[in-house]
């Protein structure tokens, strides 16, 4: 299946994890050619897939357990996403819409059932989606696509040997964070392991990919994940399921009216 599932993946993370199975090249790849590969894949039009969020809340405060739906658009240009709570019945129909275009920070709204619509603001994006830890605008950047690309080293991750591509933002990168490692298993071109830092170079988020499986497409990505923030005990983990791509949305389907009717 999680296309990052992928769709979500895309999402999930911020889109490292939806990275899939690319054919494979002689010789070492460049920080540059690598990263444009990985961003490319990213890029891969639209989808639909199902994922199971499971949040275990600080000082063992207990375990959300969320059923969504992701929506997703990506291209070169412009990446739009919608998320949808399908399950538990009291919570169905919680959703948000982000928008991004090129390089400019992302933009949305979230819908709470019956009436609620609030933009969503510079300030909120890195608010963790539904109480998780995984933010706002982890989903909506591609970090592939910045302007610097190093590759710093190597390391196994789980037995597999990887590279390990340093991204930074460039003049026009929008983003919260200062620098971005990504874990690459370049034979499968799959990402294992992600990790954000802040500007003062502390490590905010890890992202580690738990599972490798095959997409609707047959390429190999990551599955699931789970997303842990740097200095906390609460842990979101993340299974996509039923991906399809290839979907054809209506045209107002990326809209805040569109947060109204769950599908």
């Amino acid at each position: 299946m999680n296309p990052t599932l992928r769709v979500f993946l895309h999402a999930v993370i911020g889109t490292a994890f939806l990275v899939s199975e690319a054919h494979a090249q002689e010789g070492v790849l460049s920080a540059r050619d690598l990263a444009a590969q990985l961003s490319n894949i990213i890029q891969d039009g639209s989808s639909i897939v199902r994922l199971r969020m499971d949040i275990s809340k600080p000082g063992g405060g207990g375990k959300t357990v969320l059923q969504i739906q992701v929506k997703s658009r990506r291209t070169k240009s412009a990446t739009d996403l919608v998320y949808q709570v399908l399950w538990p019945k009291d919570r169905k129909g919680e959703s948000f819409l982000l928008h991004r275009s090129g390089g400019r920070a992302p933009s949305g709204t979230v819908f709470t059932p019956p009436d609620s619509m609030v933009p969503l603001t510079a300030a909120r994006m890195r608010e963790g989606i539904f109480g998780s830890d995984l933010a706002y605008d982890d989903l909506a950047e591609n970090f592939f696509a910045w302007g610097n690309q190093a590759i710093v080293g190597t390391e196994e991750v789980d037995r597999v040997p990887c590279q390990i591509l340093e991204s930074k933002p460039g003049k026009g990168d929008g983003t919260s964070y200062a620098k971005v490692r990504s874990w690459i298993d370049t034979k499968r071109m799959v990402t294992l392991r992600v990790e954000k830092h802040t500007d003062s170079g502390k490590l905010a988020k890890r992202i580690d990919t738990t599972r490798v499986s095959k997409d609707d497409t047959g390429r190999t990505i990551g599955s699931s994940f789970s997303v842990q923030r740097s200095g906390q005990d609460s842990v979101t983990e993340i299974e996509g399921s039923n991906s399809k791509h290839g979907v054809t949305f209506p045209v107002d389907g990326f809209t805040p009216e569109a947060l109204r009717a769950l599908k």
